[in-house]
């Protein structure tokens, strides 16, 4: 298995086992803005278009601290 599985290239399929569960997705909001995330398979990311933020998912993990967000272009 190489290192790159299941970080996503554009258009890729993400490995099923980089999902995150529905229920964490539920209960988590953006920590800057308190509003709802989106779940971005193929990134790995927690996308809050309110902070313009997307939070990387690491190991299954959302790692919810804004410094470590990738800020979003569009």
């Amino acid at each position: 298995m190489s290192d790159d599985q299941g970080k996503g290239a554009p258009g890729a399929e993400p490995d099923p086992r980089s999902r995150i569960d529905a229920r964490l997705l539920d209960i988590l909001v953006c920590p800057v803005t308190r509003a709802v995330l989106t779940y971005d398979p193929v990134r790995q990311e927690l996308v809050s278009r309110a902070a313009r933020l997307a939070y990387p998912i690491r190991d299954g993990v959302p790692i919810m601290l804004p410094e470590e967000a990738r800020k979003l272009d569009d």
